[in-house]
């Protein structure tokens, strides 16, 4: 058994599809439009068998995403080494994304950062 994909709600389809293709080099699938509902989706793909599918609804609710809360906490997203993970890092700082911990290793032994996207998700960096 496998995970086949994750989805996320975004309010701008656009940008999220642009801030993930971008950075994280994710392939975007075709647009998926149901004009009855007003749903909107693309699958993304990442090197191997990950995809994350990101969606927008006319109907959906923006609700406050809290650091610690139950639910999903963050989608960690594996660069390759160390230095990507800076260099990443670094970029997206000056790109004015908010980074809430610095590259390090953590007490569990992954080397990673951690950053608020534009729609106030946790994004993870790592090896």
């Amino acid at each position: 058994m496998k995970i086949e994909h994750i989805a996320l709600y975004v309010k701008d389809l656009e940008r999220a599809k642009d801030f993930f293709t971008r950075y994280f080099h994710a392939a975007a699938g075709e647009k998926y439009h149901n004009p009855k509902t007003g749903f909107q989706s693309y699958f993304l793909s990442f090197q191997g068998e990950c995809r994350l599918e990101i969606m927008s609804n006319p109907q959906m609710v923006n609700m406050e995403k809290l650091p610690a809360r139950t639910g999903y906490a963050h989608i960690a997203l594996s660069v390759g080494t160390k230095e990507t993970v800076n260099s990443l890092t670094e970029q997206l700082r000056k790109d004015g994304y908010r980074i809430i911990s610095n590259p390090r290793t953590t007490g569990d032994g992954y080397y990673e950062s951690c950053l608020i996207d534009l729609e106030d998700n946790q994004i993870e960096i790592t090896i």
